[in-house]
C-alpha cells in the first residue's frame, strides 16, 4: 500500500482516482492514461483490496479513511471474488462513499450488464480498451462537479425557473378584465383580392402572373 501513504501524505488537490482491476495489464494501462492526464492514482487488484483501502472491510487494522480525499474509482467489472458491480453496491451502501463517482470498465458489452450498473448508480460504463479521450472527458467532468446528480439539479432548476417565469413581455402589464384590449375592424379586402384573381386566374392565359401581382398587394 506504498502508493496510498504517498497519496495521503500529498496535499496536493489534483483528482485521485482508485483504480481497480485484476489484470496487471488493464491495470497498468489505465494507471498511466490516469497519470498522463495529470491525476494521482491508487491502483488495487481486486474489489477486496479496494474495500479495504477505503476502510469498508470491517478488518481492523486497514487503511480507512483517516482524512483521505478519493475523487473518483473505476473499476472493472468482472473480476474473481468480488466483481465490479458487487464493488459499486457496496460503495453506494456507504454513508461516507456513496457520493463518489464509481466508473465500469467491462471488455464485454452487454446491455443488460450496462444497465444495471447504471441502476445501481454507476456514473459511466466504459468498454474497454479506455481510451485518454475517456479518462480526459470523467476528469473534466468530476473537476467541473458534473456529475449526474448535479446535472439532474440544474436541470430541474432550469426548468422550474422557465416555469415560474412569465410567458411574455405582454404578461407584464396587467389588463382589466372590465376593459378588454379593441379587436381591429375586419377588413374585407382581402377577400375580395381572393375573389378578383379567382376570376382572372379562370378567365385569362396570364392567370400565374396576375396571382402573384394580387399576391403582393
Amino acid at each position: 500500500m506504498a502508493v496510498a501513504g504517498e497519496v495521503l501524505l500529498s496535499g496536493s488537490q489534483e483528482l485521485h482516482v482508485l483504480a481497480v482491476d485484476d489484470s496487471h495489464v488493464d491495470r497498468k494501462v489505465i494507471e498511466k492514461l490516469l497519470r498522463i492526464s495529470s491525476c494521482k492514482v491508487t491502483a488495487v487488484e481486486s474489489g477486496s483490496r479496494a474495500l479495504q483501502f477505503l476502510g469498508l472491510d470491517g478488518e481492523e487494522g486497514s487503511l480507512g479513511f483517516n482524512g483521505l480525499k478519493v475523487n473518483l474509482i473505476i473499476t472493472d467489472y468482472s473480476m474473481p471474488g468480488m466483481t465490479g458491480y458487487e464493488l459499486l453496491r457496496k460503495i453506494k451502501q456507504s454513508s461516507a462513499f456513496r457520493e463518489i463517482p464509481v466508473v465500469i470498465m467491462s471488455s464485454e458489452n452487454i446491455l443488460t450488464r450496462i444497465d444495471r450498473c447504471l441502476e445501481e448508480g454507476a456514473e459511466e460504463f466504459l468498454v474497454k480498451p479506455v481510451k485518454l479521450s475517456d479518462v480526459k472527458r470523467l476528469k473534466d467532468c468530476i473537476m467541473r462537479g458534473e456529475t449526474e446528480e448535479n446535472r439532474g439539479r440544474r436541470f430541474y432548476k432550469r426548468k422550474f425557473e422557465d416555469d415560474s417565469s412569465p410567458p411574455s413581455s405582454e404578461s407584464s402589464t396587467p389588463s382589466s378584465p372590465s376593459s378588454p384590449l379593441p379587436l381591429p375592424p375586419l377588413s374585407a379586402a382581402p377577400f375580395a383580392c381572393d375573389l378578383v384573381a379567382t376570376s382572372e386566374i379562370l378567365s385569362s392565359p396570364h392567370s400565374s402572373k396576375r396571382a402573384k401581382l394580387c399576391n403582393s398587394d
